[in-house]
């Protein structure tokens, strides 16, 4: 692990939700959108991997439809996450510049959650060591079984789905976190939020809203 981490761009518009598979942030998005939309706040509700070519890609190979090695996997995350960020019409970036609140359902942290168990935190890492950081993360830490639950029921099975590799998962988001808070001793720097993901949907959105509005852009 290196300390180039202090010298990333923190992005001030840009919030990331995190979690294992099943733990609930897709609704929790689609939740947060409804929120800011009722209360006329610009707002971008996106996701990872995208809807892009290299993310549908990336799609093909978590559901067993093309095979790919595990770096090469680190590598396609990588490439999709920096499509996401850099299109200049609309990418993350251009979208926080123009003033809107960027919400992503996934970001770094989950390749290095998913893919450092593989491929190691190092490779990973320096992959994604260029891209800027959000100002608040949120990980929704939902018990795995109540996770592996929710994915019997609603899906097929994908590449990493397994209980223990999701046990594994929820460490390593963890320790990232870990990682990340160590590197900034002052300045902006993102914050990082657990939440209890055994709560209702209802609770979790309430205690997530009380930390996005104190964001200078509701008081715009």
């Amino acid at each position: 692990m290196d300390n180039h981490v202090k010298k990333r761009d923190v992005l001030h518009n840009f919030i990331v939700l995190e979690g294992i598979d099943g733990a609930g942030t897709t609704t929790q998005l689609n939740i947060l959108r409804e929120k800011l939309n009722a209360r006329n706040i610009k707002n971008y509700c996106t996701f990872e991997p995208t809807e892009g070519k290299i993310g549908r890609l990336i799609r093909t190979v978590l559901s067993y439809q093309e095979k790919a090695n595990p770096d090469t996997i680190a590598l396609l995350f990588a490439a999709d996450r920096s499509e996401h960020l850099n299109d200049p019409n609309t990418g993350i970036i251009a979208r926080v510049k123009r003033g809107e609140l960027v919400i992503s359902d996934r970001y770094l942290f989950s390749s290095l959650a998913y893919q450092s168990i593989q491929s190691g935190f190092d490779f990973v890492y320096s992959l994604n060591s260029r891209f800027p950081l959000p100002i608040l993360v949120f990980f929704i830490d939902t018990p795995v079984e109540v996770c592996q639950k929710r994915l019997r029921n609603r899906r097929g099975s994908e590449l990493f789905d397994r209980m223990d590799f999701q046990r594994m998962v929820r460490e390593r988001y963890l320790n990232v976190f870990e990682y990340f808070k160590k590197q900034f001793k002052g300045g902006v720097r993102p914050e990082f939020f657990i939440v209890d993901g055994s709560k209702s949907a209802e609770t979790i959105s309430n205690e997530i809203w009380k930390v996005i509005i104190r964001l200078p852009i509701f008081r715009e």
